[in-house]
């Protein structure tokens, strides 16, 4: 069960929010609703670095490698007649790795993103009530 204040006016919101977190009320049982980016919200519900980061990098990484693997994998299974030059050559293969390196660190970002962002949603999370120019704040579990 939720519970849900709604305010009419920015300096109430922002009070009544310093007063729920001073009550007790852990941070991330607390979700707000405006009608534009209120940056005291951000100085007072203070959320943890994205992990979404670590998707990123490690795709770009797996990228990286399969950039190198795949030609040089290729290139040892159906052996062509380079002239002498080495058939593994690395500095030929850096262009596929770079561009493997930006599809799967990419690719990576937008799955961590639905993973993180719970989507897609197949429940509807709130009452939908136009909330129009209104400021929101939602406590989960029925917490003050």
């Amino acid at each position: 069960m939720s519970q849900h204040f709604v305010f009419d006016e920015k300096n109430v919101f922002l009070n009544k929010l310093r007063e729920l977190l001073k009550s007790g009320v852990p941070q991330k049982n607390i979700s707000v609703i405006t009608p534009y980016h209120v940056h005291e919200v951000d100085e007072i519900l203070v959320s943890a670095p994205s992990k979404l980061r670590i998707f990123t990098f490690a795709g770009a990484l797996l990228g990286g490698i399969a950039g190198f693997a795949f030609p040089i994998y290729t290139t040892l299974s159906w052996k062509i007649n380079v002239g002498g030059k080495p058939v593994v050559s690395i500095p030929a293969f850096v262009i596929i790795a770079f561009e493997l390196t930006i599809l799967f660190g990419a690719l990576a970002t937008f799955f961590g993103f639905l993973l993180f962002s719970k989507l897609p949603v197949l429940k509807q999370i709130i009452d939908p009530v136009d909330y129009d120019k209104q400021f929101v704040i939602l406590v989960k579990n029925g917490e003050k």
